[in-house]
């Protein structure tokens, strides 16, 4: 979890415990204030009865009237229930707030594995930045099938918010290019902005899917012979095509 996930998450637990801690003290506040006003007590005393109500009875054994003891036994029981209710609250809120969003990731995380599990000829493309990025939301607008592979977690979250079915991992890892359905892609487009990385997953897509064609980006044109012999079926050097593109249009 990144730093500002992380303060962001102490915030919202603080958000939710906020009302019933005031709630708590209002009801320690009656409890204390009203043993004062029927019993006639310090504040110290009062608060020795809020928790532990049987110093009511015992106090009222030699001093004050019946009608007194009735009231304070009332009070006694209408906030020893008003605790418990509002201490339930702020074990309630802490819970939510804290664990109910880790709650939602893991069930997000397990909806995307079933909807990853079910898909099959599809692209997967391994890295969500620039290149990435333009080539999943590209393949998405032609409702072309798309899994991301993103090591990332702030870009993997990105790639889910964009919409795409996502696993956050290493795409040099054959257990994350399995969960990516490889096996079942018809492309892998190896998209991170590094060479080395690129080609090195090229070389674990050819030995878990041989049949699957591979796409990779790399930085320079010495590198293609590389790229070749790892596996890849296209290279793709952007900068030469961008200014293939430029020389074009002139």
């Amino acid at each position: 979890m990144s730093a500002t996930r992380a303060t962001s998450a102490r915030a919202s637990v603080l958000r939710r415990a906020a009302y019933p801690l005031l709630a708590f003290t209002a009801v320690v506040a009656f409890g204390v204030g009203g043993f004062m006003a029927v019993a006639d007590i310090g504040v110290l005393d009062a608060s020795f009865w809020v928790i532990d109500p049987t110093s009511v009875e015992l106090h009222f054994r030699e001093h004050g009237t019946e009608a007194q003891e009735r009231l304070a036994k009332a009070i006694s029981v209408s906030t020893r229930v008003l605790l418990v209710l509002t201490g339930a609250w702020i074990a309630e809120s802490v819970l939510s707030a804290a664990f109910g969003g880790s709650i939602k990731e893991e069930l997000r995380k397990v909806q995307l594995k079933k909807e990853i599990e079910e898909t099959d000829d599809h692209v997967v493309v391994c890295g969500y930045g620039m290149f990435g990025r333009t080539v999943a939301n590209g393949l998405a607008k032609r409702d072309a099938p798309v899994v991301v592979v993103e090591s990332e977690t702030d870009e993997y979250e990105r790639a889910v918010d964009d919409g795409h079915l996502a696993v956050n991992g290493d795409a040099r890892r054959e257990d994350v290019l399995t969960e990516a359905g490889t096996g079942r892609a018809n492309r892998v487009v190896c998209a991170v902005d590094d060479s080395n990385v690129n080609i090195q997953t090229a070389v674990v897509v050819s030995q878990i899917a041989p049949d699957c064609r591979v796409v990779v980006r790399v930085g320079d044109e010495m590198y293609e012979s590389l790229a070749r012999r790892a596996g890849a079926d296209d290279v793709v050097i952007p900068e030469v095509m961008s200014g293939e593109s430029v020389t074009e249009g002139l």
